[in-house]
């Protein structure tokens, strides 16, 4: 009742496209929840099974059992048009042969779109404490990088393939249209503690990045005033590097510099195009820069060399 409620919300205040896609994240957990929810109006549900071992989701910190996992991936394919898994690896002790099983198990459940993400240990958080103690050991560049193209060869082979590093979907109707938003350089609002939005261009006068109060009983207490959210006016260049950070991990599209030049002002750098090219790391089509395969792996490290 509460998902309806906010979505006639977003219909009353803004108005919904005629094709709109209505997603929603959900856990495990949840799946009582499940026939409800699309009965309310959600179409995609983004599931976060994380993994179909059950120790490695105590190692993840999760609540659920693969089983219950199971259980929940195929109440939402009865329930919901479209759905998604998260799934994570480079985990602690995990093999290519694990990983292997894992996706074939994926697979089976004939689902249109998977999310495979690398764990990451970030700064600052739990993993990364346990990590500088000891207490948890990922595995290293080399074997997470086996990990990552084992994932490009078997979603490939099970007609998965990616159209953004870490996603993969069968057909472009699978892929997930909130996602292509921020890769895309879309505006976008977010509602909610802790939300952010992005407004405008910098060829319609400047682009503008909201912030709403990260604590819940804040963002109650500051809700419908201009204090609720914020506001960081983006310059052109700002603009320019999300665009670049977030466009080059398109697989088949990729960077339009042309585009980002007409909008920004900025391109990306000319003599990092030419070394990245000539390292068989990106592809160059016109105006148009994208990862090759060999450099998708590098991401990151293109599009940070790439920033003007």
């Amino acid at each position: 009742a509460q998902v309806a409620g906010l979505l006639d919300a977003a219909e009353r205040l803004f108005g919904l496209a005629p094709d709109a896609e209505i997603g929603l994240e959900a856990n495990p957990k949840e799946a009582d929840a499940f026939s409800g929810l699309a009965g309310a109006g959600i179409e995609r549900l983004s599931l976060g099974v994380q993994a179909f071992d059950d120790a490695a989701l105590k190692r993840l910190g999760r609540d659920h059992g693969a089983d219950e996992a199971r259980r929940a991936i195929e109440s939402a394919r009865a329930a919901f048009a479209r759905v998604s898994i998260d799934l994570i690896y480079a985990r602690e002790g995990q093999t290519p042969d694990d990983w292997a099983r894992e996706l074939e198990e994926a697979f089976a459940f004939g689902l249109d779109h998977l999310s495979l993400y690398q764990l990451t240990i970030e700064p600052g958080t739990a993993f990364d404490l346990q990590a500088r103690r000891g207490a948890l050991r990922p595995p290293g560049e080399d074997l997470a990088a086996d990990l990552f193209d084992l994932t490009q060869a078997l979603t490939h082979s099970a007609g998965l393939p990616a159209y953004e590093v870490s996603n993969h979907a069968r057909t472009a109707a699978a892929q997930s249209v909130h996602n292509r938003l921020y890769w895309e350089g879309a505006d976008w609002i977010g509602v909610g503690p802790g939300a952010h939005s992005r407004l405008g261009r910098a060829d319609q006068g400047g682009r503008t990045g909201y912030a709403a109060a990260p604590k819940p009983a804040d963002y109650i207490a500051k809700a419908g005033t201009p204090s609720a959210h914020a506001a960081e006016p983006l310059s052109a260049r700002d603009e320019a590097v999300e665009r670049i950070l977030m466009g080059i991990r398109l697989v088949d599209e990729g960077l339009n510099a042309g585009r980002i030049a007409a909008i920004t002002g900025f391109e990306p750098d000319g003599d990092a195009v030419s070394r990245l090219a000539a390292q068989g790391l990106i592809a160059r089509q016109g105006a148009r820069l994208r990862l090759t395969a060999s450099g998708r792996i590098y991401a990151d490290a293109v599009a940070e060399a790439l920033i003007p």
